[in-house]
């Protein structure tokens, strides 16, 4: 379990003072996997290197794991009132696992020998080095690489190595900053299904930074997202993608689906998002509740409003499926304010993207607010 309550860091610079983290605060259950999505400056590295403490937030509260809490004042960690020791720090860390987005292995070693080089001042001996770099490169599929060069590996296989040497020490937590923005769609791929497999094999609490939305929707239980410092968003990765709340969610969100295309389109002014007077320009989400039911079609027959269909996605989300649709709706001007209601009554959140000007006298607030 990771606890972080009201971290707040600050740098100094020559240039001015740069405040990272703002009041972040977040819980991350125990064997769970916990997405931290931002762009670049949100505050998301400088907030991962605070959890292991290679960086000293200026306040706030961390529990990591089973430890009692660590409070942080004026920029120094203390338990119990008492400033923690380099002791104490070093055993955090090692409860720790670091994977990063360029590797970080040393070129010169072997994969073998990167894999036991953290192993190499804990006291083991060679027969237990040995067995234990050998069980960790079964986990990681790479028995057949142990005497290879790094400069031999790809990408993937760099990062399988840079997964297992952060695994020797049988850490609870791994953190990943950005683990896979160095790879291929391909390798990326074949990561996330390694690291998900390690979370349910190990249960091993997995934690990651990234500016990929696809990333998160592919193996994450809840997410956070983080924007100038501040966490503005939080919650499980279906309620995120299914109604985001925020408009950097919104944009995330757009990013990893194919209905993000119509805010370009529109944006461009490209015809197919062009309507005429009369028509609204909408896009759909059909939540659990409706997917799968002929929502539409009743909602033609009972209302006569009809629908051109530009854009359709559907997916499923930690077991739960989730599908979007963009399109133009067109009628009279009481049959689309019934089709909307009608929609929305039958759990079908409904966004009005563009209005061609039919309900310009008519009641028009109800239209505009998402269901």
């Amino acid at each position: 379990m990771i606890e972080v309550k009201h971290l707040n860091k600050t740098f100094h610079l020559k240039s001015g003072d740069v405040t990272a983290l703002r009041d972040v605060s977040f819980r991350v259950e125990k064997g769970s996997i916990y997405g931290i999505i931002g762009y670049s400056g949100a505050g998301k590295s400088t907030l991962v290197r605070c959890l292991n403490l290679l960086e000293y937030a200026d306040s706030g509260e961390l529990r990591i794991g089973d430890d009692r809490e660590i409070v942080l004042q004026q920029g120094r960690p203390a338990i119990g009132g008492r400033k923690m020791t380099a002791r104490q720090e070093n055993a955090l860390r090692r409860g720790i696992g670091m994977i990063f987005q360029h590797f970080n292995l040393l070129d010169r070693l072997t994969v073998f020998d990167n894999i036991a080089y953290p192993l190499k001042h804990t006291g083991k001996n060679r027969i237990r080095i040995r067995q234990r770099v050998m069980e960790l490169l079964e986990l990681v599929g790479l028995t057949d690489k142990a005497d290879v060069f790094p400069s031999q590996l790809s990408g993937g296989q760099k990062q399988r190595v840079a997964i297992a040497r952060a695994l020797a020490g049988n850490p609870p937590i791994l953190l990943s900053d950005e683990a896979t923005s160095a790879l291929d769609p391909e390798a990326t791929e074949s990561i996330l299904t390694l690291l998900k497999e390690l979370n349910r094999k190990l249960g091993i609490t997995v934690v990651l930074i990234t500016h990929e939305m696809a990333v998160v929707k592919r193996i994450a239980d809840r997410v956070a997202v983080m924007e100038e410092g501040r966490i503005v968003e939080e919650g499980s990765v279906y309620d995120l993608f299914s109604n985001p709340g925020t408009e950097i969610s919104r944009r995330f969100v757009a990013s990893s689906s194919l209905l993000g295309k119509i805010d370009r389109m529109i944006r461009d002014n490209a015809d197919l998002a062009n309507v005429r007077e009369g028509e609204l320009l909408v896009r759909l989400t059909f939540e659990k509740e409706c997917v799968g039911q002929h929502v539409l079609t009743s909602a033609a027959k009972e209302t006569g409003v009809d629908l051109n269909l530009l854009l359709a996605d559907a997916e499923y989300l930690q077991g739960s499926p989730l599908g979007g649709i963009v399109g133009i709706l067109s009628g009279t001007p009481e049959s689309i304010e019934k089709g909307i209601d009608y929609l929305r009554n039958h759990h079908v959140r409904t966004e009005v993207l563009q209005d061609g000007g039919v309900h310009q006298n008519r009641r028009t607030e109800s239209l505009h607010v998402p269901g």
